[in-house]
């Protein structure tokens, strides 16, 4: 600044923002969130390191030949926090979480791997209670838990308990799921309300007490999702929508596909609880993290008999219509407001909420 003057240079100041930080020296817990962080971390570095044909589909599983049979298969990891919660726990994540992750690749799912890693000093009857939540999820999905592994680690290096799975499925049909499959024109459908487990978590996490109390979705999602494929919906895509919400899940499937992806605000179900909550802790509902929710991208001539056969199921009785896809800007997601705008969806670079599953 000019003392005499009080005046500002042109050197000295500058209207335009900071360039946000997209190389980080280390991992941040926003790496793991489903966001952009995540996004990157898995494109710049954990592709690269084992790319091949079947990763390169960027896919919840992968679904591959052996012999004259095609299985799908996937891994996740769950490290939530509370370990129980309003409509679930730990043990019901783990295994929903993967049964869901192959159905989403067209498969019935049928045998899963367990592995548990357990802080020192975790209390032997919250084990039992998450090893039968474990059992029961597993027997209302009709899958097997047939192996695992048992690791210690200790006090204060666990929080608990964390569980990672892995799932085996086999795909009895000839549709190829995937996001490279999406073509212009087709309908997207979305299978229920949104963010209820995102705010179920932060309920107990935070202490917050609500008139009503919001539980999670956690659920399985393989009976209506084969349901489609039995009644033969010409599928091009599903996609759960865990960390990083309806938006996430939508961004990267439009990104993949590279093409454009387009979704009404009035048509997305949402609870008023799970919206006023949303409201008061400022958080977007299209970015809360749900456990029991998927959209699949239809052919357009089969999106009404896909949306009544959806509605079949308890899971999802509210499936509802809510875009459709184009040949716009490549890997871009707009949504018309309720009011008439449109806005672009993108990916958070974070999330609004860690340590969601």
């Amino acid at each position: 600044m000019n003392i005499a003057t009080g005046s500002v240079t042109e050197q000295e100041f500058s209207m335009t923002c900071p360039v946000p930080i997209s190389q980080y020296p280390n991992v941040l817990l926003a790496h793991g969130s489903g966001g952009t962080l995540m996004h990157r971390l898995i494109e710049q570095l954990i592709i690269p390191s084992f790319g091949n044909p079947l990763l390169e589909e960027r896919h919840d599983g992968v679904v591959f030949q052996l012999g004259d049979v095609k299985l799908a298969f996937t891994t996740d990891s769950y490290v939530v926090r509370p370990i129980f919660f309003p409509g679930g726990d730990i043990g019901h994540l783990a295994v929903n979480g993967t049964v869901n992750d192959l159905a989403m690749c067209g498969a019935r799912p049928l045998f899963l791997s367990a592995g548990l890693i357990l802080e020192e000093g975790l209390p032997m009857d919250t084990l039992r209670r998450v090893l039968a939540s474990m059992q029961q999820a597993a027997q209302a999905a009709n899958v097997q838990i047939v192996t695992g592994d048992t690791k210690v680690v200790d006090k204060g290096k666990g929080d608990g308990i964390f569980v990672n799975t892995a799932g085996i499925g086999i795909v009895e049909h000839s549709q190829t799921i995937s996001p490279g499959s999406v073509r212009p024109g087709d309908a997207i459908l979305l299978s229920g309300d949104i963010g209820r487990h995102g705010i179920a978590i932060m309920a107990v996490r935070e202490g917050l007490a609500f008139e009503s109390t919001i539980e999670s979705d956690c659920a399985p999602l393989a009976e209506p999702a084969l349901r489609l494929l039995a009644e033969g919906i010409r599928v091009r895509c599903m996609r759960d929508l865990t960390r990083g919400g309806l938006a996430s899940a939508l961004v990267e499937i439009a990104e993949a596909a590279r093409l454009h992806v387009e979704i009404e605000e009035a048509a997305i179900p949402l609870r008023e609880d799970v919206q006023g909550a949303c409201e008061i802790l400022g958080f977007d509902p299209l970015y809360v993290a749900n456990e029991g929710r998927f959209v699949v991208f239809v052919d357009a001539n089969d999106a009404e008999r896909a949306q009544a056969i959806l509605r079949q199921f308890p899971v999802s009785e509210n499936a509802s219509l809510i875009g459709r896809v184009s040949e716009g800007e490549a890997g871009l997601v707009t949504m018309k407001s309720k009011i008439g705008v449109s806005r672009i969806v993108d990916m958070l670079s974070g999330e609004q909420l860690p340590r969601i599953c």
